[in-house]
Parts: C-alpha cells; structure tokens; sequence
C-alpha cells in the first residue's frame, strides 16, 4: 500500500522495478527513517528510491553507523546531492583511523553538522583539520565537544587557537591544556577574546596573568563584562585591591566572576556582615573568596555548627579571619575534627581561636596518625600547631618518628 501511494504521487519511479522499490524503501525504514519522515524524504528528493549512491550510503549507516538520529539522516537525504554520498563513508572511516573510538563515532556524529563536514567538506582539508588538532588533545577533544569539526579550519579554528597561543606567551602545552579542559573556549571568535582582554588590560592586569586566570577557570571568557565582570572587579576595588591583589584572589577564587549574585553571593555576603566583616575591607573580599567554593546551605551548617560549641559570631569572625578557608569546609568533616580534638585529644574547644588551620588538615592522615605518633614523647599538651603545620619532612626527620611509622615519607601525610 505504501508503495502504490508513493508510485501514484511520483510516476517517475515506475521505471524502477517493484522488487528494488520495496528493497530501498525496507532500507530506509532500518535506519528510523519511517512514517511521515518517509512521506517527506520521498516527497521532496524522489531519488531517494533509486540512486545507487544513496542505496550505498544506506547500507553503510545501516551496517556501521547504528544509532544515528534518523532527523539527521532525513535532513541529510533531502538536502544533500547523491554526489556528495559516495564520500561520505570514507570521511567517517577517517575519523576512526585516526583514533576516534567505533563506540564513540556514532555519538561525534550525532553533535555535529554532518552535511557540513561530511559531505560537503573535501576529505583533503577535514584530514588538515585533524592533523591541526593532534596538537591540541585529539580524539578526546573531538569526543567531548564534537562541534569543534563544525568550524571552518583557516578561518575560525587556526584564528582562535593562535590567539589563546599567543596569550599564553607561545606555550603550546598549556593552550593545549585550557582547550581541553574547556573545549566550548574554540566557540568564541577571536574579536570577543580581544574584548575581554581590553576590560582586564583596563585594571591592570596582564596578558599573561589572564591566561593564568583561564588556566584556573576558562569560564572567564564566557562572563558577561557589563553584568557579572565590572561589578564584581568594582567590588574587589571598594576592598582595597589593586591588579595584583585581584590577580592572586581569582587564582584562588575564579568562581567569584561566574556565580549568581541573586541566588549565592548575595546570600554569602549576608552571612559574612552577621557574622561581622564590614563592607568595603579586605577581610570581606577574602571571606567572600573563601565562601565561593561553598553551598549556601553548608555555609550555613557550618556557622551552626560552630555556635552548636559556644562559639559567638565574634570568634567565627577571629578564626575565619585568620584562615578565611574554615567557612567552606564541609560541616560534616568539621564536626568529625572538632569531636576527636576535645574528645580524643582531650583539648580546649577555644585552641581553634588561636590555630584554625587545625581543622583544614585531614583527619586520619595527619591530626590522627601524628597525634599517635607523638603523644607517647610529648605528652597530649603539645602544640597542635606545631604537631600540624611543620613540613611532613621535618616530622619525619625525628629519628623516634621514623621508628613507629617506617612509612612517614608517604604523600598520606601531607595536607
């Protein structure tokens, strides 16, 4: 029936014989192509049924390319010449000769314009684009963003690499390094980077320090400069920061250019006034980097938390003052450090107004395995700052160190 109605509509395929009809139009099917997708595809490219390159294109998506979305096929089919299909299958094949994984080809295709680079480009400039791109994290980039082979290579790739290269002072190695860890940098044109870097040239900053900033957090080119970048830059200003001051807190805090003001920082920054920092110091805009790497919510678990020991918002204040890291810790692992210093320790809850820092080191592989390591030679009253804070070399250094635990030169006792 399906057949007949096609035949009706389009008497130019009663030249092609019923058996070679129904074969294609089964072909068609076994890809997804069914229904009024069928309908349309017949519909507007009648060839469909007869072209040998487009049975040829069949089977090959058929047999190897299972999984491939049948709107992109039907976009492909009535939008593409027959003539650009015979290729089609040895471009794909390029992909996996040079490294693209069989399971992964499917999902490459399926996030790429496919007329584009695989029927419309010559196989000679995408194997260029390839080769141009081993340099900067092929396949894997091509896997996690494939809508990188969608740019044209002089115009818009070469432009683009070469200008984060030339940003960087010429490291090859480290664009490489930012490329990968955020393939969506490639989408912006050459004429917005120079833009963003106009606005941070405007403060003070260097072009290499800005590479570094985007070493940390790439994002800071997706910013917008008039509703997140100047505002916030501003900020930091009022706290009495200059370019290197901003330079060192957004190596430490990137996050603070990106995050919502209305649904985080706002509500962070209300927590630092109660708590007591005063607008316009530097202390704020430290606390305020610290509390980035945080949830609202933890922030506020932490703070109860610490009241939950007798401290006051004024000793939150001395000790966040003195290691702005303590409010972004997660408050379960705070608690786990308080109890084991006044219950395992035996110590006085008030030694974290004098030495915070104590509860940024991890628990069993530092406070607890030095803890044991010395209590025996120094007794519990030791200085938990110097038990802590000295080098994991100097502690291993004491020759009775060294006796209980023959395995002290692990990292396990770093921070």
């Amino acid at each position: 029936m399906e057949a007949a109605s096609l035949l009706q509509r389009h008497p130019e395929l009663e030249s092609a014989s019923p058996e070679s009809l129904h074969r294609r139009l089964f072909s068609l099917q076994s890809i997804g192509i069914t229904g009024l997708a069928l309908h349309r595809t017949v519909t507007r490219r009648p060839e469909t049924l007869t072209s040998p390159e487009v049975g040829h294109f069949l089977d090959f998506v058929r047999e190897e390319l299972k999984g491939l979305e049948p709107s992109k096929l039907e976009r492909l089919l009535v939008s593409s010449h027959s003539q650009f299909f015979p290729d089609f299958s040895a471009k794909v094949r390029l992909l996996v000769d040079h490294g693209i994984p069989g399971d992964k080809l499917v999902h490459v295709l399926n996030n790429v314009n496919i007329m584009n680079v695989f029927c419309e480009r010559p196989i000679e400039e995408l194997e260029e684009m390839i080769v141009f791109l081993k340099g900067y994290g092929w396949p894997e980039l091509i896997i996690r963003r494939p809508l990188v082979l969608n740019l044209d290579l002089k115009s818009q790739l070469i432009p683009r690499v070469e200008y984060l290269a030339e940003l960087g002072g010429g490291n090859r190695e480290a664009t490489g390094f930012l490329i990968n860890k955020w393939p969506v940098i490639l989408s912006y044109t050459v004429d917005h980077f120079k833009s963003h870097l106009e606005f941070w040239r405007s403060i003070g900053l260097t072009d290499e320090e800005v590479f570094r900033i985007a070493l940390v957090h790439p994002h800071i080119f997706s910013v917008s400069k008039e509703r997140k970048l100047k505002p916030r830059i501003e900020f930091l200003e009022q706290c009495k920061m200059n370019a290197e001051d901003i330079f060192k807190f957004l190596i430490k805090a990137p996050l603070f250019i990106s995050l919502s003001f209305q649904d985080n920082l706002s509500k962070k920054l209300a927590f630092l006034v109660k708590i007591g920092y005063r607008h316009g110091t530097r202390e704020l805009a430290l606390a305020v980097g610290a509390v980035t790497r945080t949830s609202c919510k933890n922030l506020q678990m932490v703070i109860d938390l610490f009241f939950s020991y007798g401290f006051s918002y004024e000793d939150v204040l001395i000790m966040s003052k003195k290691h702005p890291q303590v409010l972004q810790y997660n408050h379960e692992s705070l608690e786990k450090k308080i109890d084991f210093l006044v219950e395992g320790m035996g110590r006085e809850i008030g030694e974290l107004l004098m030495f915070p820092a104590f509860l940024g080191y991890k628990l069993d592989d530092r406070i607890k395995h030095r803890y044991e390591v010395k209590k025996e030679i120094r007794g519990k009253g030791m200085s938990i700052n110097k038990l802590l804070s000295v080098s994991a070399t100097r502690f291993c250094s004491n020759k009775n160190s060294t006796a209980m635990d023959p395995s002290c030169d692990l990292d396990s006792l770093g921070q």
